[in-house]
């Protein structure tokens, strides 16, 4: 059996927005190695789930035969993106940016091999940081119109409310990136998320002017709720990889419950289930759409923390709603008896077990009965959780429809 291109792979699965040339893209994908970069500009200490669809494009291309670079902003998150940003991104320092770096080396290591020039890592760094500016203006920026670029999404909509020099300077930052991985490793594709269709004409404009060779751009699109609001963010903040900064429970409940609406989108996108297998599950409805968002859970899970903190998150999840289950794996914060004392209110706990970031906050939800203690609506401010309140040193607060969290007296 002939093997599916890979174009039509991303293409089935929902993950092409936009691209330069797609039959050419198509048919060089089908009949040759193609060495082609995706960007992660060093923003954090850990990549988000927002990248992770960036992630998954990756495997599939490398699964494919083709030859990722994943390039880590060194240089570039000097400067900061506009697109898709009201306002100008605050400054780092070297350090940060090159202990980020280093952290998503470590994470994008875990989804793709670099062994044996399967892929490769580079730090844009490396030719940015060292640029003769002059040199540069006449190397690169004479390839560039002014009015062009101003016509461009990602600095139009930052026009009304100033777009500074500095900021303007990333759309050639970035073309310079992709002419350099042209020369360095022949590297003729860019991919990256919808919003960076306008750097990515950039780069493929520059490499095709100056050196008339074909070079591709291709985006992906962007996880969003059916409100168009990007996807990976919660009330706590967002959703990490790195399972210190959001625990793999938390990453899948995150995932367990997305809307109704969202399931077939992100099986398609997040995981590796046959189209035949999305679809069924995508076209469950009622109650039963709850399993497809388990398995979307799980799987998602499990390409991100491994098989066995999948089946543990999934068991906590399923803990909450029956009696007598393992609750071992639902989040949990240690109190001492010492620090219960005579009592503790409940807005404290819950700012102790970080459920709430403001007691105005707290006082909100105890007013909306939006707070249980063990299965029980919870509305007194003034009524304290004393010791009695432990079932074997154990309380069960539940926060709103979807968030739960277990009390250890110690």
């Amino acid at each position: 059996m002939e093997k599916q291109n890979v174009f039509d792979i991303l293409k089935e699965r929902g993950f092409i927005e936009q691209c330069t040339h797609e039959d050419e893209i198509r048919e060089l994908l089908g009949k040759e190695r193609v060495t082609f970069y995706i960007g992660f500009d060093a923003t954090a200490d850990s990549l988000t789930a927002g990248h992770f669809l960036t992630i998954m494009a990756l495997m599939h291309m490398q699964r494919a035969g083709h030859r990722p670079i994943a390039l880590l902003g060194g240089g570039t998150t000097m400067i900061g993106d506009p697109s898709g940003k009201s306002d100008m991104r605050s400054i780092m320092t070297k350090e940060t940016i090159a202990y980020n770096a280093d952290r998503f080396q470590q994470q994008l290591s875990q989804f793709i091999d670099f062994s044996n020039d399967n892929a490769i890592i580079a730090n844009n760094a490396d030719w940015l940081l060292d640029l003769n500016y002059v040199e540069f203006l006449r190397e690169i920026g004479v390839h560039f119109s002014v009015n062009r670029m101003l016509t461009a999404d990602c600095y139009k909509q930052r026009m009304e409310t100033g777009l500074t020099f500095f900021e303007f300077n990333y759309m050639i930052m970035q073309s310079y990136d992709f002419w350099k991985l042209n020369q360095l490793y022949n590297c003729t594709m860019q991919l990256g998320g919808n919003d960076q269709w306008s750097n990515i004409i950039g780069g493929v404009e520059l490499i095709r002017r100056k050196e008339q060779k074909p070079a591709f751009g291709l985006t992906f699109k962007l996880l969003t709720t059916s409100d168009g609001v990007k996807m990976g963010k919660t009330m706590k903040g967002a959703i990490w990889i790195d399972p210190e900064k959001t625990s793999p429970y938390e990453f899948y409940q995150y995932w367990r419950n997305v809307e109704d609406v969202k399931v077939e989108e992100l099986l398609g996108l997040l995981t590796f289930l046959p189209m035949d297998e999305v679809r069924r599950l995508g076209a469950l409805e009622g109650a039963q759409i709850n399993q497809a968002k388990e398995v979307l859970a799980f799987e998602i899970t499990k390409i991100v923390h491994g098989e066995e903190e999948a089946a543990k998150a999934q068991e906590a999840a399923k803990a909450l709603f029956a009696d007598g289950a393992n609750m071992d794996h639902v989040p949990s914060t240690e109190i001492s008896k010492t620090e219960l004392g005579e009592g503790i209110s409940i807005i404290d706990l819950m700012l102790k077990a970080d459920l709430i970031k403001t007691k105005s906050e707290g006082r909100r939800l105890l007013e909306q009965n939006g707070v249980r203690v063990n299965d029980e609506i919870f509305s007194d401010i003034s009524k304290l959780i004393t010791e009695d309140d432990f079932n074997e040193g154990k309380l069960m607060i539940k926060k709103g429809k979807k968030i739960f969290h277990r009390i250890i007296l110690n």
